[in-house]
């Protein structure tokens, strides 16, 4: 057992084993003896070239910037229970949460899809804006700083990583914070602000939708190159998200989208088109046309209006439990129970069937986030639903009782869909 994993902070707090590392400092596995349970602390350290006087400086602003997130409360922002100073540096008490971060999830499955990155925005604005208007800058949001906790989404962090009052890069030869995830204007000098953590969020979401942030080059100084010389490169796998990231890595902070309007744009992405704009189904367009045909006849008496309904007769469009290919008691026999009458149905064809689930709306609701293994199957009756199966090839899909034909491997498969 090493020095530190002996170590009991201010009497309470004992370190148990090493989570991770990162630039600057230490997260450690602990346990709060006088309460009895799990916490994460984070030990935090500078490099050591650092005059004794920037450290100072630094320990004393990161003790005052650690209290002020500890008064903030929001499913959102992890807890911070304490910090104290042990050694002769800051230690950070928080909340355990046994979660994968964003940044582990898109090594782990690549992008994500537009429904998946809108519930992590949608949760991420309501942090800033809690931090915000308690006057806390953030100054580091990146996929390593959120954590996904199930539905829950957690930023971890508040102001703990660098400070816009720190030393600078040309003292220090370190760049305090991380170049693909910072405003341009903080990259150029300026005072971290509330609109340079809307960059960050924008680049966060860039990174969770394109699998890297946008200005992301190969090492540092090329990266800080390309964000101040470099246009904003348009996502491709945004869909209904590009007017929200194209607005947030605006790089002119005064035109970059502002919590209202960012909240605004996503939960009309979040919603779809509006019930009354929807396009009318092939149904719906067949019956439009007979009874114009049926208005524009009229004065030619019954003989045509037998003949209208007629072709009404011999062209009744599928059923809502008819099934999309091959006979119809074969694929019914193979349909999973409730296939017939719910809004969607997924069977796994192999083990490597995943699927993205989720109920649209204000606030959106992930219903399954999950690989199914061959032969389990997945039933939802919600009248609205987004889907995204990963590997068409390896599920079995229904539709509205409609099963839809089998797609290519590695395929990705979106789905809209409306209770019929």
């Amino acid at each position: 057992m090493s020095q530190s994993e002996r170590l009991v902070l201010a009497t309470r707090y004992r370190l148990v084993s090493e989570i991770g590392q990162g630039a600057n400092g230490t997260v450690w596995r602990g346990h709060d003896e006088l309460l009895d349970r799990a916490v994460a602390i984070k030990e935090l350290r500078l490099p050591d070239n650092l005059a004794e006087d920037d450290r100072v400086v630094f320990y004393r602003r990161t003790l005052r910037e650690a209290r002020a997130p500890a008064q903030l409360r929001t499913h959102s922002i992890v807890e911070v229970y304490d910090v104290v100073i042990e050694q002769g540096r800051p230690w950070i008490v928080m909340e355990m949460i046994e979660a994968p971060s964003l940044e582990q999830l898109i090594e782990r499955s690549g992008p994500l899809p537009p429904e998946r990155v809108a519930h992590i925005g949608r949760a991420l604005l309501d942090a800033l804006n809690t931090a915000h208007k308690a006057g806390i800058v953030h100054r580091d949001l990146k996929p390593s700083n959120v954590l996904l906790d199930g539905d829950r989404v957690v930023l971890t962090d508040f102001g703990l990583a660098f400070s816009s009052e720190s030393v600078s890069l040309t003292k220090t030869g370190h760049f305090m914070g991380s170049p693909a995830y910072v405003a341009p204007e903080v990259a150029a000098g300026e005072k971290a602000t509330p609109r340079s953590d809307l960059w960050s969020l924008g680049a966060t979401l860039y990174a969770a939708l394109e699998g890297r942030p946008p200005f992301e080059r190969e090492n540092v100084m090329a990266t800080l190159s390309a964000l101040a010389n470099e246009s904003t490169p348009a996502p491709q796998n945004a869909g209904v998200l590009g007017p929200v990231i194209t607005g947030l890595l605006e790089k002119n902070p005064t035109r970059r989208l502002s919590h209202a309007r960012a909240v605004d744009r996503l939960e009309r992405a979040l919603a779809g088109p509006r019930s009354g704009r929807r396009a009318p189904t092939p149904r719906y367009r067949l019956m439009v046309v007979i009874g114009l045909i049926g208005a524009t006849v009229a004065s030619c008496g019954i003989g045509a209006t037998a003949l209208i309904v007629g072709m009404m007769r011999e062209s009744p469009g599928p059923s809502p439990t008819a099934t999309a290919s091959g006979p119809a008691s074969a694929t019914q026999a193979a349909a999973p129970p409730g296939a017939a009458t719910s809004t969607l149905v997924v069977r796994a064809r192999t083990d490597s069937c995943k699927i993205f689930v989720s109920v649209p709306g204000a606030a959106m609701t992930v219903l399954s986030d999950e690989t199914l293994s061959m032969g389990e199957a997945r039933r939802y009756d919600q009248p609205r639903i987004n889907a995204v199966v990963y590997d068409a090839s390896a599920c079995d899909v229904w539709v509205n009782g409609r099963q839809k034909p089998a797609g290519k491997p590695g395929e990705r498969q979106n789905y809209t869909l409306n209770k019929e």
